[in-house]
């Protein structure tokens, strides 16, 4: 009976493994990798700022990556990238917010072939303040370094850009992201890219959402290592809304810092305010523009403003 028990476990095991899985590389059925050249890009990236990261962020004595221009991932790919670095991130923001429509709603270019992925987790924003990470997973086995020149399979990644050859972007569906108050999915203005560190020593490599290290191409310890960004093309890009709601106001708040009496100046009539604390937590709610914060504990607070005519998010300190 134990033996039959043991066998009808490791069958289900299996049966599991086997459903676990995600898209396969461009070109195979049911991949969801989208071309450069395809129509569903509606934009691109036109503003950048990068944090270079080490070309072995376990000997920083190496220095950092240098290859390419931040510039060289706006626009459209057309080959050139800008390196990242282990940890290394980029900061991409557009001439139009992302907002979450149906389907994916961006994708992420990097410049890897089939037999060469290197991979970046991403999060993005709508105040360029907070930032959230969309969930990962990778299956790829963690008891073997993959090597400098090894790589994972697109089919054990997901959520992870680069998992696509160069010329494929790996499309995000923001809906995907855990709601949050500090989030407008409908007004993403910013996109970040975090290299992965793809080593599995756990003082340096990079997790995925279920906690397991994400076993990439390690180490790069040359002057084009890490994420080598090529662009971000934008699917569903945010046109004038006739939702004032997705408006945004010009509002600010004083005292700041306040110790009891908030104030909030604005032209507009205001509906309603929320306060937040730094986890997401509603801590305060009110329809006036003064609110009394006395309550509060010491801290910093996220304040959403909203009026008839659209809303804003502002920061403030309780002291």
């Amino acid at each position: 009976m134990k033996r039959i028990t043991l066998l009808f476990l490791l069958f289900f095991t299996q049966i599991i493994f086997a459903q676990t899985s995600y898209p396969p590389q461009a070109g195979v059925a049911g991949t969801t990798a989208i071309h450069k050249d395809s129509t569903a890009y509606v934009a691109w990236a036109t503003g950048i700022t990068v944090e270079r990261g080490y070309m072995n962020i376990a000997n920083p004595s190496l220095g950092v990556v240098s290859i390419g221009n931040p510039n060289d991932a706006l626009g459209a790919p057309t080959g050139p990238i800008v390196s990242l670095g282990d940890k290394g991130t980029a900061v991409l923001t557009f001439a139009k917010p992302i907002y979450d429509g149906p389907g994916f709603d961006f994708a992420v270019f990097e410049n890897g072939g089939t037999s060469f992925l290197e991979l970046a987790v991403v999060e993005v924003s709508s105040d360029g303040i907070n930032f959230f990470g969309f969930p990962t997973h990778s299956l790829t086995q963690t008891a073997t370094q993959v090597g400098s020149f090894g790589t994972p399979l697109a089919e054990n990644l997901n959520n992870i850009a680069g998992k696509y050859a160069g010329t494929y972007g790996t499309p995000f569906d923001l809906s995907e992201i855990t709601a949050n108050p500090l989030l407008d999915k409908q007004n993403i203005t910013h996109v970040k890219v975090i290299d992965v560190v793809g080593t599995i020593d756990p003082q340096y490599g990079t997790l995925d959402s279920f906690g397991n290290l994400i076993n990439d191409s390690y180490p790069t310890p040359f002057a084009s290592g890490g994420f080598d960004l090529q662009a971000v093309g934008v699917i569903n890009e945010k046109v004038a809304s006739s939702n004032p709601s997705h408006n945004t106001i010009q509002a600010s708040v004083y005292p700041n810092p306040a110790s009891d009496i908030l104030n909030i100046q604005t032209a507009e009539t205001i509906t309603n305010v929320i306060a937040y604390n730094i986890a997401g937590q509603k801590v305060l709610q009110a329809s006036t523009q003064t609110l009394n914060v006395s309550a509060l504990k010491a801290g910093v607070y996220i304040l959403k403003v909203e009026t008839l005519k659209g809303s804003a998010t502002l920061k403030f300190v309780k002291k």
